[in-house]
């Protein structure tokens, strides 16, 4: 028992901060003996990481777990402020308990000070005494108050739990206890002998004095009482995060960027932070005559721009492409086609006799079409509108000169701002010169910013009208990953901006040089962290990044920009490319996935009024045989002599899996082909409703949660409106994920995800904490990723997960 003297109290202290207080209650103890000076520091570190306000004007604060070493004896020591200190916004202490523990010598301390926390009339009398001998009786038992139990009526939902805790259920434990209690609206009791505690009280568990090997039952009620007790039951049997494993834990992950200056709120685009002046983006207009005198010369104009601009468009393909990969760049081989168009140049080179000018027929055609685009009814494809545009003002450029995006950007760094930007426009842009940019229109899915993120240029779309009022040349901040547009920031808030980008900085190099690190967490759970890829180009990169094989293969690139289907040939010969590549990595080949806003003309489809819900993936291909048997042939042939695993695309049905395996059976008894692992996309609310029985005919699970999302929410993920609150971070979704889990768990079988959500650190966190052992993503993602990973444990992911699902909102989510 701890010897607790008026020594070890100073009654009417006055404290300017909640530091002034901790150093003065560290300093009592220092004169007490009872630890080093150094020991002071701890406190306040400690103090950054966790709250030590228990509630009713009382604070605990102690040191980290690591300095234990600077504790001479245990000793508790206590500073009465009548007038107050803030602790926290909206909490005001009055009673400083600061706590020196070499063991679990003040845990009855603790015990007996919760007995006062539900009273405030006995809190107020040891505010107001200034006899300190009061203070020593009630904290050592010497006095006591009544209290009043809770009744467990109603409570009809329980589990029974031994806390093996090393020193029970004490402070913090207890505290991640309470914390995951209140995530949840049910009501939690917790019963320890014939004594009852509110689960989401700290101070009401901390009074049941629970000590190691404590039998405890946990009951509740409401109507998400048992996601309640099943997230409690884990964190218990995981251990409540013990203080010495969150102490080991290293924090891998970049500081909060929270800052207090007003914002204009878009679109996550592109990720990173940007400082710097703003600069509105002004496109060159193009001046040119509607006449013309010399129709034929006028044609011959126009033939020759159309040309140049296929010209321009190859060598952009080809830039993009060894930049950043084949299918960044598959846009600029669109508008080639686009281009090449015969129906298109006819129309505009019929517009010209007798006397208009060239630019003038070429520009109402282009606007045509592109109204034309607009006007339909599907959101993505209306969305096009912008390329075609774009591709319009590249030929005009070439009619009549100039019209460059970059000839009129400034020589020093900038944030751009303009109403919208085109690929061609973007791709343009000097990473060096333009830190960042801000559209009025736009969305995280359109050509735009995936040609931003290739380039790492932070980009926020989608932001309003307002972002065309901002003044030109004001230092201003645009932070890539929340969305956020700071135009007129505070001089603090550019310091903290300036802080988070060293920050970034040096974590990026940690990244990097820890990239090919497996991706285990603090207490030995992997998590296999693979890739996203779009050709044969994409697999050594992919290696390079970190990943450990490819979870993902989009063979649609075999498919488009072609104007047949590819052969056999053609197909192995890209397969076998990138088995060797990955050098016996596991390669998950997913079948052709055809349909929605991925059109092939040579395959005939008939146009649908809603090509999302219509003839795509796996549907297309049991239609088209002859094209699935020859992939299948490809793909067989190629897993002789590399490690593939099939994965069938939109499988809504049991018939749709069972029809795409007969399939493959039949063509690999065809060919003699070996035995491979097949697998199936989660994309539909089907797929995942059932999913205990599609595990029962695959050997693992895909969720493509671009897709789950969009047809789990009725949002379309490319809506220029609605593509904020397609969020995959939206409870509906994790809880999606979760059942998916569950079900592929029944059957003893893995769940991968290779939707975005993989590749978002927090993301990644959570959807391992929901039981997902294989996250495929983007290269550039890979080693912050597998960095997050190795810094957390399973068991905080867990925690994170459970709270994650039993939010209401994806804001609610992303606030964890």
């Amino acid at each position: 028992m701890i010897n607790l003297t008026p020594e070890d109290v100073r009654l009417k202290a006055t404290a300017h901060s909640k530091k002034d207080a901790i150093r003065q209650v560290g300093e009592l103890l220092v004169n007490r003996g009872r630890i080093q000076p150094g020991y002071v520091d701890s406190m306040q570190m400690r103090e950054t990481q966790a709250n030590t306000y228990l509630g009713n004007s009382i604070a605990i604060p102690h040191g980290q777990p690591a300095q234990r070493d600077l504790i001479v004896t245990t000793g508790i020591a206590v500073l009465q402020i009548p007038a107050g200190v803030e602790w926290n916004p909206g909490e005001v202490v009055r009673l400083v308990v600061g706590i020196a523990a070499k063991s679990d010598e003040h845990l009855q301390i603790l015990t007996n000070l919760t007995h006062v926390l539900d009273d405030p009339a006995a809190v107020q009398a040891l505010v107001d005494t200034e006899d300190a001998q009061v203070i020593c009786d009630r904290l050592t038992g010497k006095s006591s108050s009544s209290s009043k139990g809770l009744d467990t009526e109603g409570f009809d939902q329980f589990f029974d739990v031994t806390i093996d805790a090393p020193t029970g259920l004490h402070a913090r434990p207890a505290t991640v206890f309470a914390d995951l209690a209140k995530s949840f609206s049910a009501e939690v009791r917790v019963r320890y002998g014939d004594q009852v505690a509110n689960g989401k009280s700290l101070m009401s568990l901390l009074k049941l004095g629970v000590e190691r090997d404590g039998m405890v039952r946990v009951l509740a009620k409401g109507s998400d009482a048992t996601q309640a007790l099943n997230a409690l039951q884990q964190a218990v049997e995981d251990g409540l995060e013990e203080e010495e494993e969150v102490a080991a834990s290293p924090a891998l992950k970049l500081p909060a960027l929270e800052l207090e200056s007003r914002s204009l709120s878009g679109v996550a685009a592109s990720p990173g932070l940007a400082i710097a002046p703003l600069h509105r983006f002004h496109r060159t207009k193009l001046e040119f005559a509607e006449t013309a005198s010399d129709p034929t010369s006028e044609q011959d104009r126009l033939r020759d721009a159309i040309a140049l601009a296929d010209i321009d468009l190859t060598d952009l393909y080809t830039t993009i492409k060894e930049r950043s990969g084949k299918a960044k760049a598959a846009i600029f081989q669109a508008h080639r086609e686009f281009l090449a168009d015969p129906e298109l140049q006819q129309e505009a080179l019929n517009q010209i006799p007798p006397n208009h000018s060239a630019p003038w027929a070429w520009q109402q055609v282009i606007e045509t079409k592109a109204k034309e685009l607009e006007a339909l009814a599907d959101p993505v494809l209306s969305g096009r509108a912008a390329d075609v545009r774009d591709v319009g003002q590249r030929v005009l450029a070439r009619l009549v000169g100039g019209g460059e995006a970059g000839s009129a950007l400034p020589d020093h760094p900038v944030i751009l701002i303009a109403d919208d930007l085109t690929p061609s426009d973007t791709a343009g842009l000097d990473p060096e010169k333009i830190q960042g940019f801000c559209t009025a229109a736009g969305g995280a899915t359109s050509h735009t910013a995936i040609i931003a993120r290739s380039l790492n240029i932070p980009a926020v779309a989608g932001a309003g009208n307002g972002v065309m009022e901002l003044r030109e040349g004001a230092i201003a901040i645009l932070d890539g990953d929340k969305g956020q547009l700071y135009a007129a920031p505070t001089e603090a808030d550019l310091a903290k901006a300036r802080q988070a980008q060293l920050d970034r900085a040096q974590l990026r190099d940690v990244e990097q040089q820890t990239r090919f690190q497996p991706a285990i967490t603090t207490d030995g759970h992997r998590v296999e962290v693979v890739a996203n890829i779009g050709g044969p180009a994409e697999a050594g990169p992919a290696v390079n990044a970190g990943g450990e094989g490819i979870g993902l293969l989009r063979t649609e690139f075999l498919f488009l920009n072609r104007s047949a289907a590819p052969t056999e040939e053609e197909q192995y010969d890209a397969l076998r490319q990138m088995t060797q590549a990955l050098n016996s990595l596991p390669l998950i080949v997913r079948t052709l996935d055809i349909g929605g806003d991925k059109h092939v003309p040579y395959l005939n489809q008939p146009v649908e009024e809603n090509p999302f819900l219509g003839i795509r993936g796996v549907r297309l291909c049991l239609e088209r045989t002859d094209l699935f048997e020859t992939q299948l042939r490809a793909i067989l042939r190629a897993a002789r002599g590399g490690y593939i695993r099939i994965m069938f695309p939109m499988i809504a049905t049991l018939e749709d899996i069972r029809a795409a395996k007969t399939v493959l059976e039949s063509v690999r008894a065809a060919i003699d082909g070996p035995p491979v692992e097949v697998g199936m996309m989660v994309e539909v609310p089907s797929a995942v409703l059932m999913a205990a029985e599609f595990a029962q005919e695959v050997d693992f699970f895909s969720v493509g949660t671009n897709d789950l999302t969009q047809y789990l929410l009725a949002m379309d993920r490319g809506h220029p409106t609605l593509a904020k609150q397609a969020d995959a971070l939206h409870p509906a979704v994790l809880r999606a994920i979760y059942q998916t889990v569950q079900g592929a768990k029944l059957a003893g079988k893995w769940v991968g995800v290779c939707g975005g959500l993989a590749g978002e650190p927090q993301g990644a966190m959570i959807l391992a904490g929901l039981g997902v052992k294989e996250l495929s993503m983007d290269i550039p993602s890979i080693p912050k990723v597998k960095a997050r990973l190795r810094g957390a444990s399973m068991k905080q992911m867990k925690r994170l997960a459970q709270r994650a699902i039993a939010c209401r909102t994806a804001e609610e989510v992303r606030a964890l």
